[in-house]
């Protein structure tokens, strides 16, 4: 027995020894004020810390929150760095230890282009600083498939508190009374949470020029699908870096700044197609980035994939407001890039790739100065509403003002263009081009020799007599910019626009096809609306990222948390009936503050199943001395504090004295591989796929694997080296294995 004994030792000594050299990291990049590294799984890792340092920074761990298992590998993203360089560092953490640790090369990050009106008056739209990082005091909050419903914060001025769930806590900052910065992060894919304004998240704060708001997505899957954002009332607002799609609010757009809203950023972001609205030229979705009475307003480097109608800009006659589109990308998309009504638009560098309709649009007495675009196959690349190409009948070589113009025959705005470059484009007419009869009044644009020479007053639009007001020339109104070429634009675009690394969403167009036809694409469409995220779980979140997938464990280990604060009484593992309260006190409880309670009331009943013998821990106040009863016993609490042990079975708490329990965990006292000197036992790998492989010390004798409510769906006697969960759902589940006279529990994910 001696000689198995050191034998198992030298193993287990070897396996440890082995496994700490086996984090192994392959891929890691620097991008616009973030950076991410990914590395091949590490078996037995219960949980990861990642580090950076750069600049002033030295080995600054990041939130829990940042880190994602893909299954054949896990990746983290650090937010919110200035431009420079920076390492990062990823250590495994097995038994609360970090035991190996690798180190990417130094890596590269840039800064955000803060360009356009958004920034006019030296506002800096957003919780984050012209150098990157966050603004001082700044709340960050997580938003995930799992706690888009849960996620509490309390929010100064708010109706009630604590604020649970993403539209409540935005609606908590609607009065303006909070000045704190506030960020919103969303991990992966998000839909509808449970309650929306009209289908949509709504963002407002009373125009409050001290408070500023960020949502912004986390690396390169963030994904909104089936609902959109919608902006009003509000100042100081930034959206970036999330992709938008299937959208079925009562709106139908993916992005909307609807009403009275200043200083707002929208960049980096990617628009898909919303669900068919009601009018036949809703086919696509309605809006993809809409604006209404709006102004100082940036949209740049977002990317727009076939969109149908992308940029609204203006609803009716307003008072001039003043707007930039720059380095966006309208990838085969049909029109509105944008189509103005009333204000003073600069439209610079952006690449206009195959568009089946038409670009730039002016009516309505707007001004618009068109610079530094490139037109790849758009068929008309600029139009001046009822004159000029919008008039124009091929088939009859006259213009016809009943059939051909495209903006419902408003009168006709003003634009300037410079610089731009044009081909295989269908028709373009220059102010004052004598190739065109009457090009003093039948134009699409004035071409300017310079990019400051101004308008003169007599080129006016035939339709209106609307002149162009040389908003561009004012330095009393624009902001300082040094504009790409065409040529460069174009690349950069291509390079930057949309989500980071041009997202998850992988599309390639026929141009020879998708050029001309702004028909739906049913196989884009198609796999918009099947589109599922490749994410499994993501650090400290609670659960798996799987759409629907409600079970309940605690981060990535085989434990079981319930927090009534995030939670509520939703449960998959726990059957709970009770009321809740917000009212009862605050408790700290591993790192954490929990502001929501569970009452202890005659009514409230809990009842759960554990698969293996497990530790119960109940949180109450802090000054809690109490009594609960658990399975008919009663136990009291030391310093708020219950801990019983359990054996395998089903359980019961209920009331024996009036109490406020904060929150449940359940801990299995056999889930780590190593149970005693004699006997090792080791699964890998995990997350699995299709097989998951088990080794021993001992021969085994049992295997049982089962679901989070405590249900065997496999179960096998003698010894086998592996489960096959290929025919099994998505999800999570424990597997216990007995080997020799040791018993080992584990949690599994299955992607």
């Amino acid at each position: 027995m001696r000689k198995f004994i050191l034998l198992s030792c030298i193993l287990v000594f070897t396996w440890q020894y082995t496994f700490a050299q086996s984090l192994v990291i392959n891929e890691a990049e620097g991008w616009i004020e973030s950076a991410y590294v990914q590395w091949a799984p590490v078996d037995e890792a219960e949980s990861y810390n990642v580090y950076y340092s750069g600049g002033s920074a030295t080995n600054v761990k990041i939130d829990d929150q940042l880190i994602r298992d893909y299954g054949s590998y896990f990746r983290a993203d650090v937010l919110g760095l200035k431009a420079g360089n920076y390492t990062l560092m990823v250590k495994a953490v097995i038994e609360d230890e970090e035991v190996n640790e690798a180190e990417t090369e130094v890596i590269t990050v840039m800064q955000h282009d803060r360009t356009g009106f958004a920034f006019s008056n030296e506002r800096v739209p957003g919780a984050y600083q012209l150098d990157g990082t966050h603004k001082d005091n700044a709340v960050i909050i997580y938003i995930t498939e799992n706690t888009k419903n849960t996620i509490s914060l309390e929010v100064t001025g708010a109706n009630t508190n604590p604020c649970v769930g993403i539209q409540t806590i935005l609606e908590g900052f609607k009065k303006g009374k909070d000045n704190r910065p506030l960020i919103v992060r969303l991990v992966g894919q998000i839909t509808d949470p449970s309650y929306l304004d009209k289908g949509d998240i709504v963002i407002e704060n009373d125009n409050n020029s001290a408070g500023y708001i960020t949502l912004e997505g986390v690396g390169d899957d963030a994904t909104a699908d089936g609902w959109g954002i919608r902006v009003k009332n509000a100042s100081n607002i930034e959206i970036r870096n999330i992709g938008f799609m299937n959208c079925d609010s009562n709106e139908g757009d993916d992005v909307s700044l609807q009403q009275d809203n200043e200083y707002v950023w929208v960049h980096h972001c990617d628009f898909f197609y919303g669900n068919a609205g009601g009018d036949s030229d809703q086919a696509k979705g309605d809006g993809a980035l809409d604006c209404k009475r709006s102004g100082f307003v940036t949209f740049s480097y977002n990317h727009f994939w076939d969109t149908g109608k992308s940029n609204l800009l203006g609803n009716g006659i307003e008072d001039p407001r003043f707007l930039t589109y720059h380095h966006n990308w309208y990838d085969h998309s049909d029109s509105r890039h944008p189509r103005v009504r009333s204000h003073s638009v600069h439209v610079y560098n952006n690449y206009y790739d195959g568009i089946a309709k038409y670009g730039v649009g002016a009516t309505n007495a707007s001004s618009v100065f068109v610079e530094g675009n490139y037109f790849r196959n758009c068929k008309y690349p600029i139009l001046t509403s009822m004159q000029g190409s919008d008039v124009y009948d091929e088939s009859k070589q006259a213009n016809d003002y009943s059939d051909m113009p495209t903006f419902s025959k408003e009168d006709g705005g003003s634009i300037k263009a410079f610089n731009n470059y044009m081909i295989g484009h269908r028709r373009f007419v220059a102010y004052g081009d004598e190739a065109y009869s009457d090009p003093t009044t039948d134009f699409d644009a004035y071409v300017a020799e310079t990019r400051n020479e101004e308008v003169p007053g007599s080129v006016v639009s035939d339709k209106g007599d609307n002149r162009y007001n040389n908003f561009d020339t004012d330095e009393g109104i624009m902001y300082k910019y040094i504009p790409d070429s065409p040529e460069e634009a174009k690349d950069k675009v291509q390079m930057y626009a949309g989500r980071m690394n041009g997202g998850d969403f992988k599309w390639v167009f026929d141009n020879a096809k998708d050029d001309a036809d702004y028909a739906v694409n049913p196989a884009l469409k198609q796999a918009l609306v099947t589109y599922k995220t490749q994410l499994i779980a993501v650090q400290a979140d609670g659960e798996g990222n799987d759409p629907g997938d409600d079970d309940d464990p605690d981060e990535i280990t085989g434990n079981v948390v319930h927090n009534f604060t995030t939670d509520g009484i939703q449960s998959t593992f726990f059957a709970i009936s009770g009321n809740l309260s917000d009212s009862k006190g605050t408790v700290t409880y591993g790192g954490q503050t929990l502001t929501q309670c569970l009452k202890i009331e005659s009514s409230t009943n809990v009842a759960f199943t554990t698969i293996d013998e497990s530790l119960l821990t109940l949180v109450f106040n802090n000054d809690f001395t109490g009594e609960i009863k658990i399975n008919g016993t009663s136990y009291t609490a030391v310093a708020g504090i219950v801990s019983v042990g359990l054996s395998a079975g089903t359980h019961v708490l209920s009331k024996d004295d009036v109490a406020n329990l904060f929150l449940i965990k359940i801990e299995y006292q056999s889930s780590t591989s190593m149970l005693n000197s004699n006997v090792w036992i080791k699964t890998f790998p995990n997350p699995v796929q299709d097989i998951l492989h088990i080794a021993s010390s001992e021969r085994i004798s049992e295997i049982k694997l089962y679901s989070t409510e405590g249900v065997v769906v496999k179960h096998y006697t003698g010894d086998l080296g592996y489960i096959n969960f290929g025919e099994l759902q998505r999800g999570v589940y424990f597997i216990k294995i007995l080997a020799g006279d040791a018993s080992f529990t584990k949690r599994v994910v299955k992607y």
